[in-house]
């Protein structure tokens, strides 16, 4: 999907279209403001009106922006202070995921109505596996892909952008090649004209230490990749990861549509406007971390899974990351049972320092109706009791007298 998140927005706010506008952050005071000066009649905002990225002041980054956005060098993932200086104009929105992920749900069923054999691979992307298909290989799949648009478009108003090719790996980057609201084609015969003069990047897969230690061998482009013998990407890079490199820069990849796949785990964290104290900003951490467990449970029981590993991750102001698991004896979807587990974790990382994110997450994962039909599921009070017993062992009894732990992240009684 092109620009998903922005696009979204874009249908409630039309007047913003053409506009640089940058998706980041939960909603504050200013949209609050607006909300309930125009209510319903949101078309009717002046631009003026909506906060511009240029007065915010914290530390958030940006989930998404609009193509005039871009153009000024501002990016998904980029911190909104750094984006300020390059489009301090952009207007900005908060993230609102409940609509995005409805969105979501209507372009998927759109694709598997006409493709059923659909790979999710997150909120804005799908593989798709045309081979079967009635019409999936007229004009080399260009035909499907654009009744694919054009029915995506009628019934969401949003664009996206199609890349067909013989493998997943092909059509991920060519799906990038003409966007927005483009369809690219990539045929074996188009690897040396289309692949291989693209920057070793655009593989998925490659990140940025394998890029720069492949620049610091004389190997810019995926050209200069596949000019390099099997033995010689093995030596530098290692089996594994060496003859993956070799297979990509030649355009092999076996993989499958994966039609359905279970998630290992699923977690929510946020990174804070400003560095908390885990004494002195106590009720301001207590509160964020009991609706980050809220938010996990809630998203368990929305796709009908249960867990039984909690965890939590801490990043401090120098940017380490500290991690702590706790498992519990049977699986759980309960926000109070998260809440008292992940409470537990915490009491074993280091707090003498403030934080700039906290996160929690649930692993180990059962589809709920396997676990409970094999008796794997236990009520909060149960597992409450299990915990307390556990926490009489010594090593964790010594944690309750940390003035760091304590106070904020005690028991839920």
């Amino acid at each position: 999907m092109d620009a998903f998140y922005a696009s979204a927005e874009l249908l409630r706010y039309p007047q913003l279209k053409g506009l640089p506008v940058i998706i980041g952050g939960g909603r504050r005071a200013e949209d609050e403001a607006l909300k309930a000066r125009y209510g319903d009649r949101l078309d009717e905002i002046p631009p003026e009106a909506f906060p511009q990225l240029k007065d915010y002041v914290g530390r958030g980054v940006i989930t998404t922006a609009t193509y005039p956005a871009r153009a000024f060098g501002v990016g998904s993932a980029m911190g909104m202070m750094k984006a300020a200086k390059l489009c301090p104009q952009a207007i900005l929105l908060p993230v609102d995921f409940a609509r995005y992920r409805h969105f979501s749900r209507q372009f998927k069923a759109i694709i598997t109505a006409m493709a059923p054999q659909m790979e999710d691979r997150g909120v804005d992307e799908v593989y798709i596996d045309f081979t079967h298909v009635e019409g999936g290989q007229d004009d080399h799949g260009r035909s499907l892909a654009l009744r694919m648009q054009q029915a995506i478009h009628a019934a969401t108003g949003l664009t996206c952008s199609v890349g067909v090719a013989p493998n997943k790996q092909l059509a991920k980057m060519a799906s990038e090649f003409n966007k927005p609201n483009g369809v690219s084609i990539v045929l074996e015969s188009d690897l040396q004209t289309m692949i291989w003069p693209l920057a070793c990047r655009k593989i998925n897969g490659v990140g940025p230490k394998a890029d720069a230690k492949l620049q610091a061998l004389g190997i810019n482009t995926l050209g200069d990749l596949a000019a390099k013998d099997l033995p010689w990407l093995v030596e530098h890079f290692g089996r594994s990861y060496g003859a993956w490199l070799h297979a990509s820069s030649w355009g092999r990849d076996n993989r499958p549509v994966v039609t359905e796949s279970e998630p290992v785990s699923m977690s929510r964290e946020t990174t804070f406007d400003r560095d908390l104290h885990a004494v002195r900003d106590k009720a301001e951490l207590g509160a964020i971390f009991t609706e980050l467990c809220q938010m996990v449970a809630a998203d368990l029981q929305r796709k009908g899974y249960v867990g039984r590993t909690i965890g939590i991750k801490l990043r401090y102001p120098d940017f380490r990351i500290a991690t702590r698991d706790h498992s519990l004896p049977l699986y759980t979807q309960d926000a109070a049972a998260i809440r008292h587990a992940a409470g537990q974790c915490l009491k074993r990382a280091p707090l003498d320092q403030r934080l700039r994110l906290l996160g929690v997450r649930v692993g180990g994962l059962l589809p709920l109706e396997q676990a409970l039909a094999q008796g794997l599921v236990g009520d909060w009070q149960a597992m409450r009791q299990a915990l307390r017993q556990a926490q009489s062992r010594p090593a964790i009894a010594e944690h309750k007298a940390d003035p760091y732990t304590l106070p904020l992240f005690g028991d839920l009684d």
